[in-house]
């Protein structure tokens, strides 16, 4: 046989080789946390009609590759327990090591869900206390992608004093209190990604069918296409050539450079533009068992021409993902903070939040206290994690907790010249941190808003204005930064809310 023939059939077994692989997600790997007491599917591909036996903890399960190339498997009744090993057998054979079995907790959104321990408050005293090999994060690595992926891309890690910093920081703090509480294993999926828009995390197929996000979507496009035009990408490129004569020069004189301008392209590609991030992040994980989700996103969708529609796509969100995952998670979020920054219109993000909860089995952790006026990241994440394990301790796994939640709006009634408004999650009574109630203001129908006198009866807040005589309306800490101090005795705030639904 000459070596070119010789070539061509090493090719051919090698191809016919690989074709044989079983495959898994890169979930599906060393240091792994599969969920506890539920159906815990495992899949991969393989080739079509090669048998693939999965064994763990006793169970032995067997599935027939269909002619799609996929092949998909469920354990059952996983208990925790020590640490254990996964294989999967077809042509090849694969062993996954250290293995446990505990509680698996989905992360996602933009930057401060991606926010890091080591940028977290306190992080010297934090990493020095992180020795939790039972707590573990796998980080979805993958990009954006034009369709929906299967395999992904990550590993899981083990928490340690060397490893937290590259921890999220929600995540972490949520998942360390109910490692301790709960006295069992802990994983931790992040997949998040900095400046990215809700838009990219929802399926492109279920927003296209979504009437209410129309309009959103054709301006999103319009947007999307001017950014990367061939007048987008000349300017870029006129900037990109000044910034490197600058960079020539300031190396000359030894000074600092501008910032390298970022390609329209590049950004577009990263942010996914129409559900990329779903394609690429999220449908890898799919249908891996997770006990619930957790969202941290919103910033990206604040300003006054995305915001009225944030309410339609968190909605879309929560549905489309259960519906994908095919079960009801119970699923929570982080309410915007307060911030000060420009451009922004932060309470109609913070109310679509608040008005989400009407879906089954949700929650949200209320942030209006420990934002920071000039940094959109704030650093007190410790608070974040706190309050969305406060819920899911209290809601999710029937733990006695202090709340579950702060202060929400539960209806008002007006009486004479004064509006009374009603709330829930008053746990331990209303009460108003340091000083008198701040942060109410109270129209007539003329819509002009006055500040409001409020006091405490119950659970119940009443406000009036010596400036209005037939009240109408009333709203609650409705500003991007809020002076507001309504809490309730378990120490959390009230979420902001308004009694109007005026434009």
């Amino acid at each position: 046989m000459n070596t070119p023939t010789r070539h061509l059939v090493m090719l051919a077994l090698t191809a016919a080789l690989a074709r044989a692989d079983v495959k898994l997600p890169a979930i599906f790997s060393d240091h792994a946390v599969l969920q506890r007491d539920a159906r815990v599917p495992v899949w991969g591909a393989a080739d079509p009609g090669e048998k693939v036996t999965v064994e763990f903890a006793g169970q032995s399960q067997s599935a027939v590759t269909g002619t799609d190339g996929k092949w998909r498997i469920a354990l059952t009744n996983l208990k925790t327990g020590e640490p254990q090993t996964l294989t999967i057998k077809g042509k090849n054979t694969i062993v996954i090591q250290d293995v446990l079995v505990g509680e698996v907790w989905l992360g996602s959104g933009q930057s401060n869900m991606a926010m890091t321990v080591n940028r977290a408050k306190d992080y010297e005293k934090e990493q020095a206390a992180a020795k939790f090999p039972l707590i573990r994060q796998f980080k979805e690595e993958s990009g954006a992608n034009a369709s929906a992926q299967t395999m992904g891309k990550g590993s899981w890690v083990l928490c340690a004093p060397e490893t937290v910093g590259g921890f999220s920081a929600a995540l972490y703090f949520f998942g360390r209190e109910l490692h301790q509480t709960l006295n069992t294993p802990v994983g931790l999926i992040n997949s998040s990604v900095g400046g990215t828009p809700i838009e990219s995390w929802i399926a492109p197929e279920a927003q296209r069918a979504s009437k209410e996000l129309q309009p959103f979507i054709a301006a999103v496009e319009k947007e999307n296409a001017a950014a990367t035009s061939e007048e987008a990408m000349k300017k870029y490129e006129r900037s990109l050539a000044a910034w490197e004569a600058a960079q020539k020069k300031a190396r000359s004189e030894k000074q600092k450079a501008a910032r390298k301008p970022v390609s329209p392209a590049d950004t577009a590609t990263r942010k996914g533009n129409l559900g990329g991030l779903y394609n690429g992040k999220i449908s890898p994980l799919i249908p891996y068992a997770i006990r619930g989700g957790l969202w941290y996103q919103g910033e990206a969708n604040s300003t006054p021409a995305k915001a009225p529609y944030y309410e339609h796509q968190l909605t879309l969100l929560v549905r489309d993902w259960r519906a994908r995952w095919g079960y009801d998670f119970p699923f929570a979020w982080v309410q915007l903070p307060n911030y000060l920054g420009a451009g922004r219109d932060w309470p109609p993000v913070r109310e679509a939040m608040l008005k989400t909860l009407a879906q089954p089995k949700t929650g949200m952790a209320i942030t209006i206290d420990v934002g920071e006026a000039n940094d959109i990241h704030p650093k007190n994440k410790q608070a974040v994690g706190h309050r969305l394990a406060q819920w899911a301790l209290g809601t999710v796994y029937d733990q006695k907790v202090p709340a579950i939640s702060g202060p929400l709006p539960a209806g008002h009634t007006v009486r004479g010249k004064e509006i009374v408004l009603s709330f829930k999650h008053t746990n331990g009574g209303l009460v108003a941190k340091d000083g008198a109630l701040k942060g109410f203001v109270i129209a007539g129908a003329d819509r002009q808003w006055k500040p409001a006198q409020a006091r405490i009866e119950g659970n119940m807040v009443v406000v009036s204005s010596a400036e209005v005589a037939s009240p109408v309306a009333a709203r609650y800490a409705w500003e991007n930064f809020p002076t507001c101090n309504l809490f309730n005795g378990a120490g959390l705030p009230a979420s902001p809310f308004r009694t109007d639904d005026w434009k």
